[in-house]
């Protein structure tokens, strides 16, 4: 569970959601839900927090009914997604596609196939004989 809250937890569902469309930055999620953060693992890593924080959300099927239950829950789930980059790194989490992709593989083309595709898709000028 975080540390510290700087303020109440919001006593309805509506207020709640209120205060969530007020939050702008990485920061300003973790203050709200009172996660100790390390400025400067928050700087490098803040899209990447928020995206594993927003994937962890998408995996709960039912959210709790109670404003308070809910702010746990997500209290929880935002420190889950912070401190995965406390140890690690985004190449490491591949939190974004980009870093999901495969490495490229090796593909051997043999040369009398480039001079055969060069020869079919060059201008005419440049494949006629001189007489």
């Amino acid at each position: 569970m975080p540390d510290t809250l700087n303020h109440p937890i919001p006593d309805s569902i509506d207020a709640f959601e209120v205060d969530l469309d007020e939050l702008e930055t990485a920061e300003d999620f973790l203050d709200y839900f009172g996660v100790t953060f390390e400025p400067s693992i928050v700087h490098v890593n803040r899209l990447h927090i928020l995206q594993r924080f927003h994937d962890y959300l998408g995996e709960i099927d039912e959210p709790p009914d109670s404003a308070a239950a809910r702010y746990r829950l997500y209290a929880d789930l935002l420190h889950g997604a912070y401190q995965d980059f406390v140890g690690s790194d985004a190449r490491t989490e591949k939190v974004f596609r980009v870093f999901k992709m495969r490495a490229p593989r090796q593909v051997n083309v043999g040369l009398d196939q480039l001079l055969a595709s060069a020869s079919r898709n060059a201008p005419a000028s440049l494949t006629e004989q001189p007489l």
